[in-house]
């Protein structure tokens, strides 16, 4: 090994799960690394382009995530456009795009949370892969990572797994469970019609310039012959991502053939996500396995609240449980991958489920 560091907490993904565990490890005193393969922090929110912070109310008027995940939230805001709905605490039944939630810049959101995380004197190792848990017996001890200056093994009290995809926790030996995706893809967009819309509103929030292609959760609107795909296999990784990009030239070729303000100089993509926007990937099989039906249940181990960002009023809580994974231990597991199944895994894989899981787990630690 070409180096070796020992820490009291190691976080292994620097999506907003991992952020938030390393915010509230370094802020308590503990001396924490941080571990991203890319060179940006956020994840999906900002590398995937997935740019909607979704709601921390339910939708009646009432908030009931508090903390980092709220915190995250106006980060995401600190350095671009965007405003936290007025309307939010108005009413029942609000709709999900006049919640408490946000539209963000990503590369906004990056510049704030680097700046967060440098305050709180997190050790942050960029361009660095988590390659393999280190194994005392069950427990995880640490992490051989591998970056420019080679292999390397980085030591934790605890560890934590915020990779999205439990890679830790799979490599480990606990045991875990999967789902595969239909294809679609996330952009940032420049076109001739959202700069007049930015020009008329005196605001640059059109310019952020989203655009949601291809198929839903559910399959809907999945390209014609399309088929589903696992983001925990390598070459299903590459034909996903390529898949993705085929729905983007497709639609491109159509609308500049028909010229105007959706010919090539009016209309063009400014950022294609660097990283393959799967919803749900592989995650541990827990203590306790958050399932369908469960949103108002009650867990004597909760740690907090999270609203289903697809319709007002129901609310799920978290227990800690989820994010203990079986076969294993010194590992604790944030984000999209804690234990949850069928509809509460579509509820748990979104930011503020994330952020909030991701510094419970700092505060265990």
């Amino acid at each position: 090994m070409e180096f070796e560091k020992g820490f009291d907490v190691l976080v292994c993904g620097a999506g907003v799960a991992g952020v938030a565990a390393a915010l509230e490890t370094a802020r308590s005193g503990l001396k924490t690394a941080l571990v991203e393969k890319t060179i940006l922090t956020g994840g999906l929110a900002t590398t995937g382009l997935v740019n909607i912070y979704l709601p921390l109310c339910d939708g009646n008027g009432t908030q009931v995530t508090f903390g980092i995940a709220e915190e995250l939230l106006h980060l995401s805001l600190k350095y671009g456009p965007g405003d936290v709905p007025v309307e939010w605490r108005q009413g029942r039944n609000v709709e999900e795009p006049k919640r408490y939630r946000v539209a963000f810049s990503p590369a906004s959101f990056v510049l704030a949370l680097d700046e967060a995380l440098v305050e709180a004197g997190v050790d942050l190792w960029l361009d660095t892969l988590a390659c393999a848990p280190v194994m005392k017996g069950d427990r995880v001890v640490g992490v051989e990572v591998e970056n420019k200056s080679g292999r390397g093994v980085l030591y934790g009290q605890c560890v934590i797994d915020g990779t999205g995809d439990a890679d830790v926790a799979f490599r480990s030996g606990a045991e875990c469970a999967e789902m595969d995706n239909w294809v679609s893809i996330w952009i940032l967009e420049a076109s001739l019609a959202k700069a007049r819309k930015a020009v008329e509103q005196r605001n640059g929030v059109p310019l952020l310039g989203r655009e949601a292609l291809g198929a839903y959760n559910t399959g809907q609107h999945a390209p014609a012959k399309s088929r589903k795909w696992l983001g925990t296999r390598g070459r299903e990784v590459t034909g996903f991502v390529l898949a993705s990009r085929r729905i983007l030239l497709d639609r491109y070729r159509e609308l500049h053939a028909k010229g105007g303000d959706t010919d090539r100089r009016n209309l063009f993509p400014t950022t294609l996500p660097a990283m393959a926007q799967f919803r749900k990937t592989r995650r541990i099989v827990g203590n306790i396995t958050l399932s369908d039906g469960q949103h108002g249940k009650r867990f004597e181990d909760s740690i907090g609240l999270v609203a289903d960002w697809r319709k007002p009023g129901f609310v799920w809580e978290i227990p800690y449980g989820a994010l203990i994974p079986k076969k294993v231990t010194g590992l604790l597991v944030v984000g999209r991958c804690i234990s949850s199944e069928g509809d509460a895994w579509e509820v748990t894989r979104v930011i503020p489920p994330a952020a909030h899981t991701g510094q419970a787990a700092g505060i265990a630690a």
